[in-house]
């Protein structure tokens, strides 16, 4: 029922098994996310795939050990229970080790950058 949940879900179980690319269902805010993932560093590429059925191609990202980038997702705001932020009010996730993926009225954008903006808005999820 809720995209974003199972775009998380599906990188989380992707790199749990250690594989180096997963494919989910294209949309637009899915799209975003994942390139606001790759600029930070956490994935290694996305690309959009198909042309009838179209998917995003998300390339994971490994350290040297073979250990995953991407520690730990966990969504905040739920379909059931929107959770918003002024911009004051934006945590650092993990003691700055971490973001959270805010979705404002200027666009989605890191914690950082919304804190930098004065920006609040629904926190999305958290990634560390």
């Amino acid at each position: 029922m809720d995209p974003i949940s199972d775009m998380l879900t599906s990188i989380r179980n992707a790199q749990a098994v250690g594989h180096s690319t997963v494919k989910i269902p294209f949309s637009n805010i899915k799209d975003e996310i994942a390139k606001i993932l790759e600029r930070e560093g956490w994935i290694e590429k996305v690309e959009k795939v198909g042309r009838k059925k179209k998917f995003l191609k998300i390339t994971l990202k490994y350290d040297e050990n073979k250990m995953p980038v991407i520690s730990g997702l966990k969504r905040i705001s739920k379909p059931g229970q929107r959770i918003y932020k002024g911009y004051r009010e934006i945590k650092k996730v993990k003691g700055g080790y971490g973001m959270a993926i805010i979705s404002t009225s200027k666009g989605l954008m890191t914690d950082r950058e919304a804190r930098k903006n004065k920006v609040g808005g629904e926190v999305l999820f958290e990634i560390w």
